[in-house]
């Protein structure tokens, strides 16, 4: 059966190929670029890069599992983001705006907590380096929080795929530097790429946590060209916001007012497209909080995974996001979501696999392209799908409430999957992982009938066939 097309964000293909394209050029999309940089960089650096830091450290598993839930502050930035949405920050706001002022207090506190965690060693104080990590966690999740306004408002709904994929464009670069650049950084640091590296107990004898205080130094200051893109950029049109009375009105416009409109324009429907929502990349999320583990688990040195899983295999993330942008202009979103939903999970299976077959870089890099691939066309289809949810009059809160929904069941559950692999082992790990992406498949087609308009949703039959 065909999906139906969703009347918003996407509206019946009528634009060449070439116009589609083009539109990454324009000046929102190269800001988004920019500004997808800064959003991208602090996530590894405070899951998968220090997975990798941890785990040379001797860290074991289950801690480096539990530890994932420093993640956690991205799955409840709903709970503050009126207040990035509504509040002022005295003098700031007066002169760069409301969406700029705390995208540039956000920035600074990344700096500090990177800082932080580069004069740490987790081997002497990882309770310090967890709290630096949850400030990091903390103020990347509010840079979120006022970075997906800017870019929500930035642009109108036709537009809104592509923003997301200069966006992700930017983001995947940052992960890039983030996770190659960092372990490059550090290799160099501790000797060069020929220091022998052959598993994770050879990986334990030449730790050197000089080589990550380097690194981590390095990575806070790449945050200021993000500082300064803030600074040169224009803030949106404000959205004029009524002077409240008294603080029950001002609560009732900041908190309730946003959760009950989409209550209002969804009814029912709310319910399947909030479950969507918090499972859509469980099979991604969860799987991930292992990957560091399990190559150096595999043998794999610090210039093998930098350069097959952080450089080529971002590469293959960015094909992915402009692919899925693209494919989302021509096609629709929910056909996208849907090819997505379905290749992040049986991508999974290939890591099933490449964990019977030992220290192999040539199927590591085949396995990779394939994951980051189907994840870009996943990602990109999924940001513009969210995106089209919400409502411009609250939209840092409702995408804030969107984009948290998303991680909190798939981190919780990450937490544990240490301990599943001590049980277990990473064959039946990964192929669970995939199998938790099956409901996902027949949400996205319960949502597919549902129309993402601005009033009341309606439900549609089966598409036509294009």
């Amino acid at each position: 059966m065909a999906l139906a097309p969703q009347a918003a964000p996407t509206t019946p293909p009528t634009k060449a190929w070439t116009q589609a394209w083009r539109v990454y050029l324009e000046p929102a999309s190269l800001r988004m670029l920019s500004l997808g940089f800064s959003a991208g960089l602090p996530l590894l650096l405070v899951f998968g890069t220090l997975s990798f830091w941890l785990r040379e450290a001797g860290v074991d598993r289950s801690t480096i599992g539990f530890l994932s839930w420093v993640g956690l502050a991205y799955a409840f930035k709903w709970t503050w983001s009126p207040l990035v949405d509504r509040m002022p920050i005295p003098l700031l706001t007066r002169w760069l705006g409301r969406r700029r002022s705390w995208l540039l207090v956000s920035q600074t506190i990344i700096v500090l907590g990177l800082s932080s965690i580069a004069l740490t060693d987790p081997k002497v104080a990882l309770s310090t380096m967890v709290w630096c990590a949850i400030a990091v966690a903390f103020g990347s999740a509010t840079q979120d929080i006022a970075l997906d306004a800017f870019r929500i408002e930035s642009g109108d709904a036709e537009h809104q795929a592509a923003l997301a994929a200069s966006y992700l464009a930017g983001y995947r670069l940052a992960m890039i530097w983030a996770g190659a650049g960092a372990l490059w950084i550090a290799a160099w640091a501790e000797g060069g790429f020929a220091v022998a590296d052959a598993g994770a107990a050879a990986s334990a004898a030449t730790y050197q946590p000089g080589a990550w205080t380097v690194a981590y130094l390095a990575m806070a200051a790449s945050m200021l060209p993000g500082m300064l893109t803030v600074l040169c950029s224009k803030e949106p049109a404000p959205r004029p916001i009524p002077p409240s009375k008294n603080a029950a009105e001002w609560l009732r416009g900041a908190l309730v007012e946003p959760f009950a409109d989409f209550l209002g324009r969804y009814r029912w429907h709310a319910a399947l497209l909030l479950a969507l929502i918090a499972t859509y990349r469980i099979s991604d999320v969860v799987m991930g909080i292992m990957a560091n583990p399990f190559y150096v688990d595999m043998g794999y040195t610090k210039a093998e995974v930098a350069t097959v899983t952080k450089v080529y295999g971002v590469v293959m993330t960015l094909v992915g996001a402009f692919a899925g942008g693209v494919l989302a202009l021509r096609l629709g979103v929910m056909r996208v979501l849907m090819l997505g939903a379905l290749l992040s999970a049986g991508t999974n299976l290939l890591f099933a696999w490449l964990s019977t077959q030992g220290h192999d870089v040539t199927k590591l890099m085949v396995v990779i392209s394939a994951d980051n691939l189907a994840g870009g066309i996943a990602t990109s289809a999924f940001v513009a799908y969210l995106s089209s949810l919400t409502n411009v009059n609250y939209s840092a809160t409702q995408y804030a409430l969107f984009s948290s929904m998303m991680l909190l069941l798939p981190k919780l559950v990450a937490g544990y999957s240490g301990v599943f692999v001590d049980a277990f082992g990473y064959v039946h790990f990964f192929t669970s992982t995939a199998l938790l992406g099956a409901p996902v498949l027949l949400l996205v087609w319960l949502a597919s009938r549902v129309k993402t308009q601005t009033g009341t949703p309606q439900v549609t039959g089966p598409a036509s066939p294009e």
